[in-house]
Order: structure tokens, then C-alpha cells, then sequence
């Protein structure tokens, strides 16, 4: 078996690769690594004790990767990655990340990390939103939407659980599982979890785009 670090965002779509490679016979989950920028995982923006309290529910090392700012230029954001992952002290044969969409994102995945002598993994990749979204949520992985393109979005969903009636109520031109940015999620819970985060709203803070959820852990 190959061992694995996952890219890990703190989303669902995180959580579905760690599940999906988990139950793999060719895979070996060794750890996670998020990149985060002044402690908080970009768009999520998950606090990066948040993040680790998730690794830790999940047995698992977490790699942390500090940015000099969310969107670094390429050979800075590559190497801050390949270098994190190579001083982890876990011994990895490959990286995977959630992808869904066939954007190109594959292709330059693979530009920085094969040279560098890991295999890049794609669980997801390919496969239909809806069949995903559905997968989501009968695998019971407890998730809420913490961040809102409120171009696409209402900024009431904020904050609300990623559930089968909220996927149906979605507007038609937003993809199911938030591909395109319209939103993003942090996990509180899965099988995998030794047990759940639990989290209390406290406001909703509003960007220039984006709206956020902030909470704190109960």
C-alpha cells in the first residue's frame, strides 16, 4: 500500500477523499496537511486549532503550512507545500486532494508534485456533483456551510447544515457540492471521528463577497 497525506481544507470534500481512501486496499492514510494563512484556513476560514482538533477526533498528524498571503504566487505556494510535506517526518508516497472538477486543476497538481517524487491522487475527480453530494450526506458526514458567495447565495444559509432538503433548494446555476466557490463547509463530525465538534454560532461576518461564519467550540 501506497501512504498518503490528504490535503486537507476541513471541508467536506476533504472528509469524502479521507473516507473514500481509507477504505481503499491501495491506499495508507498517513496524515493531513492544511495550508492557512495567519492561522485560518483560507475561504473556510477555519482557525487552524479548529483544524487540528479534526485530525486529532481522526487519529492523524496534521502537517500545518503557513502562506505568506491566500493566493502567493505558484513556486512559492508549490514549494512552501512540497517542502512541508518532505520535513513532516511521515513517510509519504503520495498526495491526494478533493477535486471534483476536470478544470485543469489535475494537471497542475501534478506539475509540482510528481516531480517531486509523489504520486498525486485524485479520488474524486470526474465524478457527478449530485452522486457526491448525495454520498456526502448518507455517509453521515455532519457539515456546515461557514462561508457564502453572496453573488450566487443568500447570507442566511451561513451557518446552515448541509442536509439533502438544502441541496434541492439550491438555485440551478449553483454547482451541489460548492465546486465553483459558492460555498464552503466545515466538517463537525463523520464515522472516522472519535467524537463530534460541536460549535455555537456567534455572528456572521461580512466581506466585500464573502460572508463567515464565526463560532466557537462548545
Amino acid at each position: 500500500m501506497k501512504n498518503i497525506i490528504i490535503s486537507w481544507s476541513s471541508g467536506k470534500d476533504s472528509t469524502l477523499t479521507f473516507e473514500r481512501l481509507m477504505e481503499s486496499s491501495e491506499y495508507n492514510v498517513v496524515g493531513l496537511y492544511t495550508t492557512h494563512v495567519s492561522g485560518e484556513v483560507p475561504f473556510q476560514v477555519t482557525p487552524l486549532e479548529v483544524v487540528q482538533m479534526q485530525a486529532d477526533r481522526l487519529g492523524m498528524p496534521l502537517v500545518s503550512i503557513e502562506l505568506p498571503e491566500v493566493f502567493p504566487p505558484n513556486d512559492i505556494y508549490q514549494s512552501l507545500v512540497i517542502d512541508g510535506v518532505k520535513s513532516s517526518g511521515l513517510n509519504v508516497d503520495g498526495i491526494a486532494f478533493g477535486d471534483m472538477f476536470c478544470n485543469g486543476i489535475v494537471e497542475y497538481r501534478k506539475s509540482y508534485v510528481e516531480p517531486a517524487g509523489f504520486e498525486a491522487v485524485f479520488p474524486l475527480v470526474g465524478e457527478n456533483s449530485q452522486e457526491l453530494a448525495q454520498e456526502i450526506i448518507e455517509r453521515g458526514i455532519d457539515t456546515v456551510l461557514v462561508t457564502i458567495d453572496r453573488q450566487v447565495l443568500q447570507e442566511s444559509l451561513c451557518g446552515a447544515r448541509y442536509t439533502e432538503s438544502l441541496i434541492t433548494e439550491l438555485p440551478d446555476n449553483v454547482d451541489p457540492c460548492g465546486e465553483d466557490g459558492e460555498f464552503h463547509t466545515l466538517v463537525c463530525n463523520s464515522k472516522y471521528f472519535s467524537h463530534p465538534i460541536e460549535i455555537d454560532s456567534l455572528s456572521i461576518e461580512t466581506a466585500e463577497r464573502f460572508s463567515h461564519l464565526r463560532y466557537k467550540v462548545k
